[in-house]
């Protein structure tokens, strides 16, 4: 039996290479969102000692989606901001549901939603869809909530962070807080698939980078500098690129998942220093 030749080992390497490059290509949606569909999850907000207002509301393009409308307790002057809140691309609002309380009980109203696909909302999710999807849920906490743009700060967690980019860049609002997100989909493949050639074929844009020199608003950046599934770099690029005023916070010994409890203190300090000081500016504007 003859050895494989060195140049065909090579062909067949490249070939398998390329192969799986078009699997990944091909399966670009599932690799990108992670849904999960009601009935998974933790539903019962309320033994969690969590009150929540079961929302729903339309998209552009004719899609019903659920959220969790969270008010903070009261009275609480710090109340008057607003965080419409962004998740990542797995899961669904349930899995934040401490993330959720932690923020209520420092005195902020939250409103979370469901893209496309995932717990209570129809449809699959889409970049389009999910930029539709977080649209609407804006314009609900602005039309319905009659939450004024002095108050409304925007959250975006992860993948999230691209959403909550894509509505600064059309809407008004006091801030932008961006957390362990990225620069866009081209520099994750990159990074996920050094040696495969995905990026330059993926139909994904995600291009915050792009959008990002457009924002005025305050914007504030928190990301672990040991965050294992964004890298720390793509997120100091995206500030980099980000126009004043902004703030940038690392996450001292925290990973992607755990901000909350690595975090602790300090981290939501950052947070609040962040929404009094966007506060401010936009009174010193005023005046």
């Amino acid at each position: 039996m003859k050895r494989m030749s060195f140049a065909n080992a090579a062909v067949l390497l490249v070939a398998f290479l390329l192969g799986y490059t078009a699997l990944l290509i091909f399966f670009e949606n599932r690799i990108i969102y992670y849904p999960s569909p009601f009935p998974e999850g933790m539903w019962d907000a309320k033994s969690r000692g969590l009150e929540v207002e079961d929302v729903y509301f339309k998209t552009d393009d004719g899609l019903r989606l659920h959220g969790w409308y969270v008010p903070a307790p009261t009275p609480n002057p710090k109340a008057s901001a607003t965080f419409l809140f962004f998740h990542g691309n797995a899961g669904n609002i349930t899995h934040r549901l401490e993330n959720v309380q932690l923020l209520r009980e420092r005195g902020w109203n939250v409103f979370i939603f469901d893209y496309r696909g995932y717990g209570k909302s129809e449809g699959k999710p889409t970049e389009k869809g999910i930029y539709l999807d977080s649209l609407a849920a804006y314009e609900f906490l602005r039309k319905d909530k009659k939450v004024p743009v002095e108050r409304l700060f925007l959250f975006g967690r992860s993948l999230g962070g691209v959403c909550a980019v894509h509505v600064a860049a059309s809407r008004p609002a006091a801030g932008i807080i961006l957390e362990s997100t990225f620069t866009s989909a081209r520099d994750m493949a990159r990074e996920m698939f050094p040696i495969l050639p995905v990026a330059p074929f993926i139909r994904t844009k995600f291009d915050s980078i792009q959008k990002i020199s457009n924002i005025k608003i305050p914007k504030l950046f928190l990301h672990a500098p040991e965050d294992s599934i964004v890298p720390y770099s793509l997120g100091r690029k995206l500030f980099e690129s980000a126009p004043e005023p902004k703030s940038f916070y690392d996450i001292i010994g925290a990973d992607h998942n755990d901000a909350l409890y690595a975090g602790g203190e300090k981290y939501f300090q950052a947070i609040e220093d962040f929404v009094n000081g966007a506060g401010k500016r936009k009174q010193e504007r005023d005046f």
